[in-house]
């Protein structure tokens, strides 16, 4: 392509976004009461429910990363992780706190390991690909309890979700196999728990902060993180009421509809799944409300994949998460796609068959204490976060100790 090219879209570009910008804008002051309720709204979601979830989490990350923990379990389980999903030991540590704590804990970690040379940028984008995920007090809680009202619903849409990204990080082990990759600094002909314990010891004091110290960066930098984090939810309130008062959103439903047809789905999922391509949890609770006009294994399926989808309001918080490091947006979008249609795809495969032969499917002891609205106190989300962050981590070391025993006991290479 020509320089005169390139210089001419790159105006067209500046152009098209100036539009949108003042579009927005002029909006807002055409509809002052609505947007300033969206905006409200958005705030009290951030408020009530996203802080108090990731807010530890953020912190707790940033600790264990300035002690060394990240180096700690990138060593235990590297013959994991890098067979797998071609990825280094220490994205098992992003896995688990992704898949934990929700997205985007997994793009705000994977940037912290690019910035920190712990991985190379195709491995970060491998990485970012499976890890923001929801989390699961989200999709037992707030999806299945607040909105479905069967707990039970929560096995399904949690094994669809979490099953669809482990096969997504499967699938992007292949995404340019022949790049870069990460090598461990450590002497090999020691002990694996001794080489762990030293690349800990040896993070740690490279570091070089002191507890207290690093308390307060994690903090700040917490902070910081969850006011943009804040920022992007209100917005995309205020951008989705504007765009149902201007009737775009109506004429994006009569555009997908036909597309759902021709899938084989019922024409009454376009205005939820419209709403879902914004904002997950407003597209989510729009599916929910669908009966008895559409099946609920189709409710499920289509939960799926809007879930998986995440909305553009997490993919704006990935992208300006990224944006600080060289790790690229275009294959995390694509693994969306993906993932949205495995998910789909897997609750179909579950739901039937586990609904039909377990009528009383074993739920998490939190669930049965939430309320109708569908989200359990602070002390309940801390409890269960920490609860479930124990059992990932319990499980990932498990993993790399059984794998390290099973390297030491094999017969030695000649």
């Amino acid at each position: 392509m020509s320089r005169t090219n390139l210089v001419l879209i790159s105006q067209l570009k500046s152009l098209a976004l100036a539009l949108v910008a003042l579009f927005f804008a002029v909006s807002l002051v055409f509809y002052p009461e609505p947007v300033f309720q969206a905006s409200l709204k958005g705030l009290k979601i951030w408020w009530d429910v996203i802080f108090p979830a990731l807010f530890p989490f953020f912190i707790a990350s940033e600790i264990l990363m300035g002690l060394g923990v990240v180096h700690f379990m990138g060593i235990l389980v590297e013959p994991l992780m890098r067979p797998l999903f071609r990825v280094p030991g220490a994205g098992g540590f992003v896995m688990a706190m992704g898949f934990a704590s929700g997205y985007p804990m997994g793009a705000k970690l994977t940037a912290r390991l690019r910035e920190q040379h712990l991985l190379t940028r195709v491995e970060g984008e491998r990485l970012v690909a499976f890890t923001c995920t929801a989390d699961p007090l989200f999709l037992f809680g707030a999806v299945a309890v607040g909105f479905f009202h069967d707990a039970s619903l929560g096995v399904i849409i949690a094994s669809a979700h979490y099953g669809a990204g482990v096969l997504v990080g499967w699938l992007m082990r292949f995404y340019k196999g022949g790049g870069e990759v990460t090598t461990l600094s450590h002497e090999h002909h020691s002990f694996f728990l001794i080489r762990a314990f030293q690349a800990m010891h040896h993070a740690r004091l490279q570091d070089g902060r002191t507890l207290g110290k690093l308390m307060g960066d994690a903090i700040q930098s917490s902070i910081q993180t969850l006011l943009m984090i804040g920022g992007f939810i209100m917005m995309f309130s205020a951008i989705i009421q504007v765009l149902t008062l201007l009737g775009v959103t109506h004429v994006l439903v009569l555009l997908i509809g036909p597309l759902l047809q021709a899938a084989g789905m019922p024409v009454e999922m376009a205005g939820p799944v419209v709403a879902g391509f914004f904002e997950a949890t407003l597209g989510v609770q729009e599916i929910s409300n669908t009966l008895p006009t559409v099946s609920p294994t189709d409710q499920l399926a289509v939960a799926g994949a809007v879930l998986a989808w995440s909305g553009l309001s997490v993919h704006a918080q990935v992208v300006s998460i990224l944006s600080k490091t060289d790790i690229r947006y275009t294959p995390y979008l694509v693994a969306r796609f993906i993932h949205a249609g495995l998910s789909a795809a897997l609750t179909y495969l579950l739901g039937v068959p586990l609904k039909m032969a377990e009528p009383e499917v074993t739920i998490p002891a939190f669930a049965e204490r939430i309320s109708v609205s569908g989200w359990p106190s602070f002390g309940e989300q801390i409890l269960w976060y920490a609860e479930k962050a124990l059992i990932v981590f319990t499980v990932l070391i498990g993993l790399g100790l059984l794998v390290q025993m099973m390297r030491s006991h094999s017969p030695a290479k000649r």
